[in-house]
């Protein structure tokens, strides 16, 4: 007897360890199912769901999915499942629709019973009932029930865009429902509710899902979305604890009750993501700047993360703590440490610390001067063209040797001019302005780019610059031979320049301004052409200098109105009365250097007679009286020349027209003077139109002359300078 005690015994525990063992099992995902969503049609069908037996939590997590691609759960179409405990699915309409003498017609579904695997959800859906002077009545599966009715005595009760009982009435779903059966109660008075409406409708639907709005498509409605709450099981978290039993919940998660009803969810912990029943990852926060508070240094951890601070610097490197703070000196030095080591320290740190102000100093300054603009528009040409070379601040400072006045070949109003010898002896000319108008900056950064890509022969080409100091540095070639003003106007000069070499000048400037003009990408006017921005090499080769008055002209317009800028003397009266500058501008006063060309005078002269202050004026009153001659060079004139020279003074009196319209082009007078170097041509201008001009002029040059102060050294005058350049050259060349 004791020994089929024993083996009953036995038997009992074995069964009961299987029972265990099979309830453990079912409470995890089975491994040689699929670990991603299933896809029925469009539908994800996350684990505890499944469309394949074996594969679900239990039975009452298996989805159905037919031929057509629809899932199911029992006979309810699913329409979303979350993993947040919310199952969409469909639900049927219950309907009632009379004739016109008030007898039912058609009826749907109006005491069908409806049972759901899982509760609805009080708190997404709502009991509602459509129609005139109609009851609908909602019964739960305990006998309990309740009721909506709505009411209308008019069309705007029905469709007023609410639904609170006039013509649409709604109510919440009782908490912990999983089925009910709807029916419906018409007024006895169907033939006076006919006029308003024909059926009757109740359901349940999801709230966000339903408005007003749809109350003129019930008709055509056969279902409606209803949201279900799914939780696994009927014991809460602390019974499965108190228990011993095993929870869905993987690795990483936490389980919490449901809010509705019996059973419990499974949700990742903080730091983890994924699908809690299956397995949740860690969050690498450190690779979302919007997860993580780090100032400098984020470091991922399993569930969180950790900040640091870079080196030299203390705290806890976050956001919303108290970041990095750089180290106090003394706090690295030990104050075992000998009086000697900590001058060293000190010494070192010092040196350490202005180092880095100067960094960050050169830094802001490059910043501030437009060198991140500059390189991204440098990096868009890249290739295609020579590009400017942006300087460091210490490549130009081993050039100068620190800028030394012995490197000092020029200095202006608004800055100094620098000889420089970069490696492999290339000499440049750099220039260092002494004020500079921030507003400008995006202007100076265009025409740093515009005026690089200038590529002509009788051009300064500028090579780069530097913005690492509160004033940009210009780096032009060197041009070795000075300027064409201390040529022609110098006193003790041996060599006098030649006829020939003197209309070379001419025809290689203006061929270098036709070029700014209208071969230049974009148009280019110089604003500033003199004498003095006029640099010539070993063999006189003209090269145009001095681009820091220049503008360029969008190639929509011909004219730009801008602030008078130019020198007394060689400034265009139609532009110093209109502020309408034009490429006619720079015309004019290419036409005062032609004149300073054939007489070897300055554009102004304070010592002379007033007649004779004006250069242009008093040419201009020397051809009207015929008395050429007399104002020549007598060192470049001879029979052999005379009717060139003649020809270039009638080209200089057409530039110096007062209309600008009827002056030529720079072209034009490019295409003039190379035809002058090779044949002689005849050119006829009507001295009538010039004497009225230079009458005008006459009468204009005292009262130009004093509203451009001629008092002290200066001779020009800037309304709006771009401050990067307008520099007066020593006797060096550039």
């Amino acid at each position: 007897m004791s020994l089929q005690k024993a083996v009953l015994l036995l038997l009992l525990s074995v069964i009961m360890l299987a029972a265990i063992a099979a309830r453990l099992a079912s409470a995890h995902a089975n491994p040689n199912c699929p670990k991603s969503p299933e896809l029925c049609g469009n539908v994800e069908i996350p684990y505890p769901f499944s469309t394949q037996h074996g594969c679900s939590l239990d039975d009452n997590f298996l989805i159905t999915c037919n031929d057509s691609g629809k899932p199911f759960l029992g006979n309810l179409p699913v329409l979303n499942i979350s993993l947040y405990g919310e199952l969409h699915v469909s639900n049927w309409v219950a309907s009632a629709c009379y004739n016109q003498s008030g007898g039912l017609v058609s009826h749907l579904d109006q005491s069908q019973r409806t049972d759901f695997e899982f509760p609805i959800s009080y708190t997404r859906n709502k009991f509602t009932v459509v129609g005139c002077n109609t009851t609908g009545i909602i019964a739960g599966p305990e006998g309990s029930a309740d009721n909506c009715t709505a009411f209308c005595n008019a069309n705007t009760d029905l469709f007023n865009g609410k639904c609170s009982g006039d013509g649409c009435c709604q109510k919440p779903i009782p908490k912990g429902l999983e089925g009910f059966n709807l029916s419906l109660k018409s007024s006895s008075n169907r033939t006076r509710a006919q006029n308003f409406n024909r059926c009757d409708f109740a359901f349940v639907v999801e709230e966000d899902k339903f408005s007003s709005v749809d109350l003129f498509n019930l008709s055509h409605i056969s279902t409606v979305p209803v949201v279900l709450d799914w939780a696994i099981g009927d014991d809460r978290c602390d019974d499965l604890s108190s228990k011993g039993s095993s929870i869905a919940c993987e690795a990483n998660s936490k389980c919490y009750d449901s809010s509705n009803g019996q059973g419990y969810l499974c949700n990742c912990s903080e730091g983890y993501q994924g699908n809690p029943y299956l397995k949740c990852e860690d969050i690498d926060e450190c690779q979302n700047t919007t997860l993580n508070r780090c100032l400098h240094n984020c470091h991922n951890i399993n569930g969180s993360y950790t900040c640091s601070c870079p080196r030299w610097y203390n705290g806890d490197g976050r956001k919303d703590g108290n970041g990095c703070t750089l180290h106090a000196l003394w706090i690295k030095i030990s104050t075992g440490v000998g009086i000697t080591i900590l001058v060293i320290g000190c010494s070192w740190s010092y040196w350490k610390i202005r180092r880095i102000k100067l960094y960050k100093r050169r830094e802001r300054f490059y910043k501030q001067n437009g060198g991140l603009r500059l390189e991204q528009e440098l990096s868009k040409q890249e290739g295609s063209i020579e590009t400017v070379k942006i300087f460091s601040i210490e490549e130009l400072k081993a050039a100068t040797n620190d800028f030394d006045d012995s490197a000092v070949i020029g200095r202006g109003g608004f800055g100094t001019v620098y000889k420089g010898v970069l490696p492999q002896n290339k000499i440049v000319a750099i220039k260092r302005s002494t004020v500079v108008d921030q507003s400008q900056i995006d202007q100076f950064v265009n025409e740093v780019i515009v005026v690089s890509q200038i590529n002509h022969r009788n051009v300064v080409r500028l090579l780069g610059c530097c913005l690492e100091t509160e004033v940009p540095l210009l780096v032009y070639e060197f041009i070795t031979n000075g300027t064409l003003f201390h040529h022609l106007h110098e006193v003790g000069r041996a060599f006098s320049i030649s006829w020939e070499i003197r209309l070379r000048i001419a025809k290689e400037t203006a061929g270098a301004l036709s070029y700014l003009h209208s071969a230049a990408s974009i148009p280019i006017i110089h604003r500033d052409v003199k004498s003095t921005n006029i640099l010539l090499d070993n063999n006189f080769t003209a090269k145009v200098a001095d681009f820091g008055a220049s503008r360029l002209v969008p190639l929509d317009k011909t004219q730009l109105t801008t602030m008078v800028q130019g020198t007394l003397g060689y400034l265009d009266p139609e532009y110093f009365h209109t502020s309408q500058l034009s490429e006619k501008s720079d015309v004019y006063s290419f036409g005062v250097v032609l004149v300073e060309l054939l007489t070897a005078r300055k554009a102004i002269l304070f010592d002379k007679p007033e007649t004779e202050r004006n250069l242009a004026t008093y040419f201009i009153s020397s051809m009207r009286e015929n008395q050429l001659s007399q104002i020549l060079d007598y060192k470049i004139v001879n029979e052999e020349n005379a009717e060139q020279i003649s020809k270039v003074a009638n080209l200089a009196q057409n530039c110096l027209r007062l209309n600008g319209d009827k002056r030529p082009t720079m072209k034009e007078v490019a295409i003039e003077l190379e035809g002058l170097m090779k044949v002689e041509k005849h050119q006829s201008v009507g001295l009538e139109e010039i004497s009225k001009e230079t009458e005008y002029l006459l009468s204009e040059s005292v009262e130009f002359g004093g509203s451009m102060n001629f008092g002290g050294a200066s001779t020009t005058r800037g309304y709006d300078i771009l401050k990067y350049q307008g520099i007066i050259p020593l006797d060096d060349g550039r």
